[in-house]
Formats: structure tokens, sequence, C-alpha cells
């Protein structure tokens, strides 16, 4: 049992140090993605991965907790400090998890919810009927406009007096304008809604000080703890101290059993991380990093839904360029060339998911790089040749070779320098 990796499996460390290079080599732009620091991951392989500890600190269900509980209680008291909330449950697995236990602490089977269509840039577990929240509560979707491609909120406002939902959900997974929460506020607060906030994408966004505070205006805000924020893979739970011990009892027992004690470790090194002034510096880069991308593809030619971006992340509507040209397929050819987007949907699309007209790309892998402004009008310019050119692998061969050069400039850890 005290053998190393390199001694036990072979198979595993060259699939890891395949992927190493992937990472290294490639332009890495999915805007859900981001590279944990060193210390987050090394305490989330750390021997905290072998305690169990059911229940909450001073409260568990197993002897031996005394140390769980110092970390428990020092990632809860950071997130609090970090965000300015009033309670924080740190033992959600996922993001999914976490809106599940909110639902699950303040709404009952066949409650009315108000969220974002997933078609339109919200998530699966905010109503979609392939998800549990569209099987188990009656879903109100709002949407954008068709004109604007933003949120309306007289619309909203609308459809909140019309169908009086028990929850309004504010959040997204692909919209690239910002939330003004108090807004939302007054809406729920018209049809006696609870407000949920979802801040999965844009909570790094919001902890250096750069995109609005959900926090104050919300019943409970959940959220991821990688993307944006840079911690590992994970998720929380903020809610005004009123909801604490429903929220905190429908995580355990009531969705989970044993937390998993290095990854909350590894959430409370992130927040510590995310207090320091160079994590503002870093998320006012991620935005002044996505502005000039989305300039640029903009000046190339292609056409953003909403026509730009205020936050971390773009879309880009392929069929205003390439009419013939879908998501999935451009997405294929720029990993050809070593950049890494997704396919996505884009409001109003005529194409199945599975296809879709659009592509999503973001900026916090490549900021937390050190890439900058002229970085990303080149990336732009690769996006564009690549596209221009995907029939011609020798053309997507030589960018290949361009991103790999390019990338060495930019180590994603201090050792592949």
């Amino acid at each position: 049992m005290d053998k190393l990796l390199a001694e036990v499996d072979q198979e595993i460390v060259e699939i890891v140090s395949n992927d190493l290079s992937r990472q290294q080599d490639c332009l890495m732009l999915i805007p859900s993605e981001n590279y944990a620091s060193r210390a987050v991951m090394e305490i989330q392989g750390s021997i905290l991965a072998n305690k169990y500890a059911e229940g909450y600190p001073g409260e568990r269900y197993y002897n031996g907790c005394e140390f769980m509980d110092g970390v428990e209680s020092l990632a809860i008291e950071r997130a609090k400090s970090l965000f300015g909330a009033e309670h924080v449950n740190v033992q959600p697995h996922a993001g999914t998890q976490a809106n599940m236990a909110v639902y699950h602490a303040l709404l009952e089977p066949g409650d009315t919810i108000m969220a974002m269509a997933l078609s339109h840039g919200g998530h699966l577990s905010h109503g979609d009927k392939v998800n549990f929240s569209g099987r188990y509560y009656n879903v109100v979707p709002y949407g954008v406009d068709a004109d604007t491609e933003r949120i309306d909120m007289e619309v909203v406002a609308g459809l909140a007096s019309q169908h009086r939902p028990k929850m309004i959900v504010v959040g997204a997974t692909a919209y690239p304008r910002q939330f003004d929460f108090s807004e939302w506020k007054e809406i729920a607060d018209s049809v006696g809604a609870y407000l949920l906030a979802d801040i999965a994408h844009i909570a790094g966004l919001i902890a250096g000080g750069v995109h609005p505070n959900p926090v104050p205006y919300s019943d409970a805000v959940t959220t991821t703890t990688h993307k944006t924020l840079r911690g590992p893979r994970g998720a929380m739970i903020m809610c005004k101290s009123e909801h604490a011990d429903k929220i905190d009892r429908a995580v355990f027992p009531g969705l989970q059993g044993g937390p998993f004690l290095h990854t909350i470790a590894a959430r409370a090194v992130a927040f510590k991380e995310a207090s320091e002034p160079e994590f503002k510096t870093y998320q006012e880069q991620i935005v002044k990093n996505a502005k000039v991308l989305a300039e640029r593809l903009m000046e190339n030619g292609f056409r953003l839904v909403s026509g730009g971006t205020e936050n971390h992340l773009m879309l880009l509507d392929l069929t205003a360029k390439y009419e013939k040209l879908s998501g999935r397929q451009a997405a294929d050819h720029l990993e050809d060339a070593g950049i890494i987007v997704n396919k996505n949907s884009i409001p109003f699309d005529r194409r199945k998911p599975r296809t879709t007209s659009g592509i999503r790309l973001g900026t916090p892998m490549v900021t937390t790089r050190g890439m900058q402004e002229d970085e990303m009008r080149t990336i732009a310019d690769f996006i564009t040749e690549v596209l221009e050119n995907r029939l011609k692998g020798s053309v997507k061969r030589k960018i290949r070779e361009k991103v790999t050069e390019f990338c060495a400039q930019f180590p994603i850890y201090e050792y592949l320098k």
C-alpha cells in the first residue's frame, strides 16, 4: 500500500500523462473548466480522503472527526466571508445536487418554479424535462427576447404574475450578460416566491467583485466551486439563516451520506486563494480578455449572441457566417487544431442539441495561464483561420503547430517550464 502510482498502475499514468500534454498544448476555451492551483490539487490528494464524517461539525455520526470538523468549519467561515453569506453548506458533491437540495428543502413535488429554458442558456437542473427537476416540479420557462437575445425583465414579471411560482430560479450556463439580482428580488417578492440564484459559472467573478452579488437578495444561492472560482470539483449552498436547518437536512441525510472531506479541504484552500488581492486582478482580466476575444471575433465576421459579452463567456452563432456548418462540426474542426470549445445551442436554434448551430467559448483557463488582450486577438485569428479552412487538413495541421508553440509560452504549472 506504500507504492507510488507509477509502481502500481502504468496504464493510468500513461492516460494522465497524455492528458497533461493535451491540457498544456491546447487552448482550453470551455468556460465551465479551469486549472485548479497546485495547492488545491495537493490537499485534494491527501489523507483526508480516508475519513468518513457523516453529519456536520460537532454532530458527527462517526468517531474520529475532530480534525474533520476543523476542516469543514474553516471552509464554511471562509465562504461566508468571501460572499457575505449568513449560512453555508459545503457538502454537496455537484451543482445539480446543490440545486436538488434547495428544491427539496423549500418546495413540494408539483410546486411551480420559473427558470431559464435550457435552449436559451439555462441548466438541466433548472427544470428541463429530461432532468429530475422537470419531472418533479411544474416548470414555467423563460428565455431571451428574439431581437435583443437578452432576458426581458418585463416578460419575466408578467410570467411570474400569471403563474405565481413558489420559486424563481435565476442563473445560466450560456448567457453572456450580467444579472441584476435586485430586479429579480423585486419580482420574486411581488408574487411571494423564493429566489434561488445559481451562480455556478460566475462565482469567481462575484468573489472578485466584477459581477453583482446575489447573496443579499436571494433566499438561497448555489454554486459549483470550480469554473471561475478555480477550486476543486464540487458545490456549496449559501442561504438566509431562516432556511439553514431545512437546507442542511436536505443535504444530509436527505440526499447524500458522507461528505468528501478532501474536496471540502480543497474548497477551503480555494476560498482562501479567492480572498487574496491577486484574485480580483485575475477576475478583472478574465472579463477584459472575454471582451477583446469577442470584439476580435466580430471584427473577423462572426456574429455573437446578444452582440458580445459582459462576463467570461460568449456564444458564437455559426449560421450567420457558415450556413451549413454545425456547432458539433466546428468544435471538431477546432479540436483538430488544438483549440477546445464546446458545441452549444443558440436561442431559437433550429438544430437539435446534439448538433447545434453555435459554439460556446470563454476565457477562464487561458487567463489562468497568464494570457492577456494581445493573446486573445491571436486566439480569435486562430479560430477564424481554422473555420475558414476547415476542409483543408494541411491548414489545420499548421495551426496546430502554431497553437502548440503559442501554448509553450504559457505553461499551466511551474514544473512544465
